[in-house]
């Protein structure tokens, strides 16, 4: 694994704006760069990436079928329950996923570790599927890369496939697509989906979070215009719609869920604790253990982790030479993990952080942000790969 500097396409800007990027700058500062590269061996990317994710994934079903047959499991991970028969019933019913993201720290020396799952809420697809091949073809087009470069990214055309399967499942072909106002980042992410949806056969309107309702004898959810909406992605977290005012009416009406509630499981990073009780010792998982129970043994290099929370909010550490960092942030009622911290590879300044992207069940495609410091945050900034 490199850090390669390169020469920036001539105006990518225009082009981002063009193609809907446009948060690729955040409050003046650089959110996409591409004056430098990741660069991974096929051999990388094969063993050390692609084969550990699928791996993993397994072993996260197997832990989600172990939860949802466990109320005090369910108990453990402080999911309401009240959502516990919907978490229930969505996995026994086979509910498909849509996507998942899971975060590495991999140097190219020694197995990926696991840092967390983002299987409900995850960001950055848009820059992993579509921007970032864009970037791909043209630096190869422009002699920034060689003619023979590749990129580990088969995201959008697993995507188009998932997309197409979920339409056979769906009343009149018909998925909502939601997320919360005031988000440039959610609403690229979801009109992408949206895009893709469409390529797929679907219908895909589009409805703010905030304006979603219910209505006297419907037995779904209604958009703006008291329409049933029969099936919904959501890029909104299931603990949160479980706690406010209509997440009873979550578990009352029929509405289909994108990600379905059994994702729920896999949001919560109470779920590294417990992976690391049903398969400890595996070689890309680091000891995790529940902050409330007295027989955690990480004295020095621990990182420090609320159930829930994004994009680094919360998250302190202790390095075991002693060095500090911690992030704020509002997630400060929740209960906690700490996980035997492991290093970042840096490059100069900088610490990479690996997304590795799940569409389906197949692991499919990667994105890198990169920071100065340890924890990343929603202001760290998404970097470019390439297989040399």
């Amino acid at each position: 694994m490199l850090r390669i500097n390169v020469p920036e396409r001539p105006q990518w800007k225009t082009l981002a704006k063009e193609l809907g990027f446009h948060f690729h700058t955040i409050d003046g500062e650089p959110y996409w760069k591409e004056d430098a590269y990741y660069q991974f061996t096929l051999e990388q990317v094969e063993q050390e990436i692609e084969a550990p994710t699928e791996a993993l994934h397994e072993m996260c079903m197997e832990l989600v079928d172990k939860v949802c047959h466990s109320n005090a499991l369910m108990q453990r991970l402080a999911i309401p329950e009240h959502m516990w028969d919907i978490i229930h019933h969505s996995w026994r019913s086979g509910q498909p996923p849509l996507y998942g993201r899971m975060d590495f720290a991999y140097s190219g020396n020694g197995p990926a570790k696991l840092l967390e799952l983002n299987y409900d809420t995850p960001t950055s697809l848009y820059e992993a599927g579509f921007f970032q091949w864009v970037w791909l073809e043209q630096a190869i087009e422009q002699g920034i890369l060689p003619r023979h470069a590749d990129q580990y990214n088969s995201i959008q055309e697993r995507l188009l496939n998932a997309m197409a399967h979920l339409g056979d499942r769906l009343e009149n072909r018909t998925l909502y697509f939601s997320c919360v106002k005031g988000s440039d980042e959610e609403r690229a992410t979801v009109s992408y989906l949206q895009d893709i949806a469409l390529q797929a056969g679907l219908q895909a309107p589009f409805i703010y979070i905030e304006d979603i309702g219910v209505a006297p004898g419907v037995e779904h959810f209604v958009d703006l215009d008291d329409q049933p909406i029969t099936a919904l992605f959501k890029l909104y977290p299931w603990e949160e719609m479980a706690v406010e005012a209509f997440g009873e009416a979550v578990t009352q009406l029929n509405t289909y869920w994108f990600e379905p509630p059994w994702k729920a499981v896999l949001s919560n990073k109470g779920i590294l604790p417990l992976l690391w009780e049903e398969f400890e010792g595996h070689p890309n998982l680091l000891p995790a253990y529940f902050e409330k129970d007295s027989h955690s043994p990480l004295e020095a290099g621990w990182v420090r982790k609320p159930f829930f929370s994004r994009e680094g909010s919360n998250i302190s550490l202790i390095t075991p030479s002693g060095q500090q960092e911690s992030v704020g942030g509002p997630y400060t009622d929740n209960p906690w993990i700490r996980q035997a911290y492991h290093p970042l590879p840096r490059f100069g300044d900088m610490h990479a952080l690996i997304g590795s992207w799940v569409v389906g069940d197949r692991a499919c495609g990667m994105g890198i942000r990169e920071d100065v410091g340890r924890i990343t945050k929603d202001t760290s900034c998404f970097i470019p790969h390439a297989i040399i």
